[in-house]
């Protein structure tokens, strides 16, 4: 019984996504015009980090968690506007299929980065996009 036991466990740890390595893929950005993205994940265990990468910038993951097939991690980003630094607080959740990992990406939160007071969004549109492995 305990070596049936072990062999299922042994075999939900082979059978789970190992998400290491580089990443890219384009959203939509202003008028649709696409945007290149770049993420570099470390994955051990359920614990998920690394970086995204943007075109000027890159942002730590934090608090990154994967379960099976299923993703779901948080990025900093230091967002400009008018005068004001805000730092916004980027939810990202997906799915590996198919060899692809589809991203959906919302808006958490967002502070003034110099007083940490709130700062109303304008919008807190979804976004989804695909990424694929390099």
């Amino acid at each position: 019984m305990r070596t049936l036991a072990l062999l299922c466990a042994l075999t939900a740890t082979l059978t789970a996504a190992d998400l290491t390595g580089i990443w890219v893929g384009q959203y939509p950005g202003r008028n649709n015009e696409p945007i290149d993205i770049a993420f570099q994940f470390q994955h051990k265990g359920e614990v998920l980090a690394g970086k995204l990468y943007g075109d000027f910038k890159s942002m730590r993951i934090v608090e990154g968690k994967v379960t099976g097939d299923e993703v779901i991690f948080i990025v900093i980003a230091e967002e400009q506007a008018g005068n004001q630094i805000n730092e916004t607080r980027l939810k990202f959740t997906g799915t590996l299929k198919g060899g692809e990992l589809e991203l959906t990406r919302e808006r958490e939160s967002s502070r003034n980065a110099g007083n940490g007071g709130e700062v109303q969004s304008r919008n807190n549109t979804k976004l989804t996009f695909r990424l694929k492995r390099l």
